[in-house]
């Protein structure tokens, strides 16, 4: 899934945990996060802080990836 934006994140997020059958307290709980914090991801805050973020994402099982455009559209590849 390529997320561009705070409000895609979250619906990834929410669309994970829903896949897991996981309530938001139970996963704001095995984070080590707030109930509020994980609400105001899933609505695509965009001032949620980078490191909690990262914590709720390793515990659905998914993975923040940083991708180069050049790679992403197969430039500067070496031939």
């Amino acid at each position: 899934m390529n997320v561009q934006n705070p409000e895609q994140l979250g619906a990834a997020i929410r669309a994970r945990r829903r896949q897991l059958n996981v309530t938001q307290k139970d996963l704001a709980m095995t984070c080590g996060t707030g109930l509020r914090f994980l609400i105001d991801l899933e609505k695509g805050k965009p001032t949620c802080q980078i490191g909690k973020t990262l914590q709720v994402l390793q515990a659905l099982g998914l993975k923040f990836q940083i991708v180069s455009p050049a790679v992403e559209t197969g430039l500067g590849e070496a031939s």
